[in-house]
């Protein structure tokens, strides 16, 4: 099955909310972000998520860097510029869309970049010192807001929503997103 990003979401329901482009009429500036509620990080078997952080992670990131920002922490970030001590740059595939994965259930949460070129999200990026996604790079199906913390549905702490003058611009840990396919956990 194939992840809905903001450009392709229709209806869906989850327990965290819904989404809806049922309108042409709809401004997407009034879509997004899908708000869900604060159960989603509600007490769990880790922290804030059932399953703990999968035991490899990509791109070289801290395991335990991972541990304390995705399933134990709703406010604090890696260090800014983080993800350039990672191997990312060196591995990912900059012709193509990348796909980020939850560090805890591998289920898809972004895919970028789209609607610009890697260039520009990672020049984006770098100015932030996080990785930084827009609205139509978000995996609809499996990422919510709550108020300005993004989060997973599986209950992983993702980031946060900053809005600049371009719209919503989610700066995201990258050890929250350099998990492997649930189907392909290593």
């Amino acid at each position: 099955k194939k992840p809905s990003t903001a450009s392709s979401v229709t209806t869906s329901t989850n327990m965290g909310g819904s989404s809806s482009n049922d309108s042409a009429d709809t401004d997407e500036k009034n879509q997004f972000p899908i708000q869900g509620d604060k159960s989603i990080m509600s007490k769990k078997a880790n922290g804030s998520t059932e399953k703990p952080v999968q035991e490899k992670l990509k791109w070289g990131c801290d395991r335990t860097v991972a541990v304390r920002i995705c399933c134990n922490n709703r406010h604090f970030a890696e260090h800014s510029g983080y993800w350039k001590t990672t191997n990312f740059l060196k591995e990912v595939n900059k012709i193509n869309k990348i796909t980020f994965y939850d560090s805890v259930s591998g289920e898809p949460l972004f895919i970028a970049p789209q609607g610009r070129t890697f260039e520009e999200f990672e020049a984006e990026t770098t100015a932030h010192g996080w990785p930084s996604f827009r609205d139509q790079e978000v995996v609809w199906d499996n990422v919510r807001c709550i108020k300005k913390e993004c989060v997973s549905l599986e209950g992983t702490h993702l980031g946060h929503n900053l809005p600049d003058r371009k719209g919503n611009r989610y700066c995201i840990n990258i050890v929250s997103v350099c998990g492997y396919p649930s189907e392909q956990k290593k």
